[in-house]
């Protein structure tokens, strides 16, 4: 059986490594990666693949700094010419970027069997590409893995036991990426306690107004914990440009995956509108501020872990101060069992 990987993303490169581990304990699985090129920085891929003893990607195509269409087009055209040449059994896509996408439409339209890991997770917020993303992969795809029973039920509720295609709670396999890989993660450098703290979505680093009032609650909480942010270039330059700082933050580089594993032990809670960071949070036992407005992972926020404050200062400063008063319980089931990686890989080849 012959399996085309599709990456493109930080989290995708995470979620690549806990399956393709898989497939190499099957013989009859030749598993070829195409890495799309949509984070191109050595430390926002290259890392990861170094790191996590990722299969090196048989076919990089090098799309990245495009607007959405003219990258998805781009992807697609690319990702066609290679699925035509190797011809393969499955296409396994991840999450909800534009390489997914992408990787989902070539794929379909060639009549190629697809695979989405992720499925079925939805913000109802048609204003994210993400959301997009994700709904039209779902539609096309032929075996749908679920991390959680929120997401099959999402399925469910849309009709999806309608069409041709199967729906697996296959469980996390952002659950079996921090069992497997946190022993490699070394010693944290912050000594004291620290909000670990990402900002990556355009709906935040787009907005002049949501950026600012952010900074500026961390400079409040910063008073008394500090604030280490990881930041992407770009975030960084946009900071620049509108002279928008705060002394009481620790600006880093990206992080690789060990490191960022290593400051999720170290932290104390984190603050972040990453959907992969508000569960490695919980993996840890670390309660999470979400800058979003929403969130596709509801359960964390009606486990108490989660609470989502957007960009409204008030409320980011009021929440760190909930989270720290209170008891946390951590013990819920909420992402299976650690072996998501192997239950797809064995699915793959019983479907």
């Amino acid at each position: 059986m012959k399996v085309v990987t599709i990456v493109g993303a930080r989290p995708q490169f995470v979620k690549a490594a806990v399956v393709s581990r898989a497939f190499s304990a099957h013989k009859d699985i030749e598993e070829i990666i195409i890495h799309t090129g949509q984070h191109f920085d050595p430390n926002m891929s290259d890392i990861f693949f170094e790191e996590m003893k990722i299969p090196k990607p048989k076919y990089n195509l090098g799309i990245a700094g495009k607007s959405h269409g003219a990258m998805t087009g781009e992807m697609l055209k690319g990702i066609e010419e290679v699925l035509l040449n190797e011809k393969p059994d499955w296409v396994l896509v991840y999450g909800d970027t534009n390489s997914t996408l992408a990787g989902a439409l070539a794929a379909s339209k060639l009549h190629i069997k697809v695979a989405h890991v992720e499925a079925g997770l939805r913000s109802f917020n048609m204003r994210m590409p993400e959301e997009i993303n994700r709904i039209l992969t779902d539609r096309i795809s032929n075996i749908l893995f679920c991390p959680t029973e929120t997401a099959v039920n999402n399925l469910k509720a849309e009709g999806f036991e309608k069409f041709n295609t199967k729906i697996i709670n296959c469980g996390d396999v952002m659950l079996d990426a921090v069992k497997f890989y946190s022993k490699f993660a070394p010693e944290c450098q912050f000594k004291e306690d620290f909000i670990l703290a990402t900002i990556h979505r355009a709906e935040n680093t787009d907005s002049l107004n949501r950026l600012q009032n952010i900074f500026s609650a961390f400079y409040e909480i910063g008073k008394e914990m500090k604030v280490v942010l990881p930041l992407h270039p770009r975030t960084r330059k946009i900071l620049a440009e509108n002279n928008i700082t705060s002394p009481n933050v620790v600006i880093t580089e990206p992080v690789g995956y060990f490191e960022m594993l290593s400051l999720l032990k170290g932290c104390k809670m984190v603050a972040t509108d990453s959907g992969g960071l508000q569960k490695e949070a919980y993996f840890f036992e670390k309660t999470c501020l979400t800058l979003r407005d929403e969130t596709e992972w509801v359960e964390l926020v009606q486990a108490g872990c989660n609470i989502l404050v957007g960009s409204d200062y008030e409320k980011i400063i009021q929440g760190q101060k909930q989270l720290l008063k209170q008891n946390t319980n951590f013990k819920s089931n909420l992402y299976g069992n650690g072996k998501a990686g192997e239950f797809i890989s064995e699915s793959l080849i019983a479907f």
